[in-house]
């Protein structure tokens, strides 16, 4: 198994302490994360070769974001430096009813600026077998667009497994050209689809039925979704679809569902009924899917090594999932009661 490579942006995270609205007290909370940095975090701490690919300032955030990214051992050689500032992200943590809110701040970022052939994806690529990448990134700007479709075609031509998650950000949305338009062109290139009944909708224009926030969990209705899916993007393999049943902002039911072509899987369910942070649970959910795919023979335990590791990210703060193999595994085979290890 050769290097897995990652790309998009990584944005310095400011958060609220505690579950305290924004500026409540005169502190924020210091650390970094984004969806493509946190699946390398997560595939080096499961022991894969991560690799890290971006576009950064030269200054001393992005060194100490370095120094952070290589602290879990994500190899950060590829990462160039240019133009612009780093992203900020603003997070306020929800609680019972009240839901958590983000506030970006990452117009002209340098991956923002960057644009097609300031990355010598020919150099990145040699030694590597998968590349992810997400839809928050061609979110940013029609270069970073630009960037991402030149980076999932040379992956392709290279003969890598190619994994995207959708990732619909809304607020990102702001540079003229849609979600839709863009994602479609992105998806043909795809392998592995990773997304939700949102970023389904609003990334590809495919809908079903679903109501997960209804309390009703129709896996019928996702067995379509998956399947028009598919049908839309014949180079796509699989999709794995992400369930989020929120009775809260701090008590979800978690599980997932994926189609193969060949079979619909669903999931064990966790109850997460207090929540510490879910920013980054989807995340720790693609990267777990990514190491199973690779580690395992079975496509259903794929699935549920994914879902147990993107379970026990709901309880660590931060954007980064810190666990280890074996600790998702004694999930997956246990009761996760989560009683004293002794």
């Amino acid at each position: 198994m050769g290097k897995i490579i990652t790309f998009g942006e990584i944005l310095l995270r400011l958060k609220a302490p505690q579950f305290e609205r924004l500026m409540q007290s005169p502190s924020l909370e210091a650390t970094y994360g984004g969806g493509e940095a946190n699946v390398a975090v997560s595939l080096a701490n499961y022991g894969k070769e991560a690799a890290f690919v971006t576009v950064l300032p030269e200054n001393d955030l992005s060194y100490r974001c370095l120094s952070e990214l290589k602290k879990f051992d994500v190899d950060t050689s590829a990462i160039k430096f240019g133009e612009g500032r780093m992203g900020i992200y603003f997070l306020e943590s929800g609680a019972a009813q009240r839901p958590s809110r983000v506030l970006y701040d990452r117009d002209y970022s340098a991956l923002a600026l960057a644009k097609s052939g300031d990355l010598d994806w020919q150099s990145i690529f040699k030694g590597a077998s998968w590349f992810h990448l997400t839809g928050i990134t061609p979110a940013l700007s029609s270069s970073a667009a630009a960037l991402s479709l030149e980076a999932v075609k040379t992956a392709k031509k290279m003969g890598l497994v190619v994994s995207c998650d959708f990732n619909y950000r809304s607020k990102l949305w702001q540079y003229g050209q849609s979600a839709i338009e863009v994602m479609t062109g992105l998806l043909q290139y795809v392998d592995v689809g990773i997304g939700n009944e949102e970023d389904c909708q609003m990334s590809l224009g495919i809908t079903a039925e679903t109501d997960v926030a209804g309390g009703q969990l129709d896996l019928e209705q996702y067995q379509l979704l998956t399947g028009k899916v598919l049908a839309s993007f014949p180079r796509m393999r699989l999709l794995a679809i992400t369930l989020r049943e929120s009775i809260s902002a701090s008590h979800n039911i978690w599980s997932a569902c994926l189609n193969d072509r060949v079979n619909f899987y669903h999931s064990r369910k966790y109850d997460l009924a207090h929540i510490v942070d879910r920013v980054g649970g989807g995340d720790s959910f693609a990267a777990a899917l990514i190491y199973g795919l690779t580690a395992h023979d079975s496509t259903e335990k794929a699935l549920e090594f994914a879902a147990a590791a993107s379970c026990l990210k709901h309880s660590i703060s931060g954007d980064f999932n810190r666990v280890s193999v074996n600790e998702v595994e004694q999930l997956m085979s246990g009761p996760g009661s989560g009683r004293v290890e002794r």
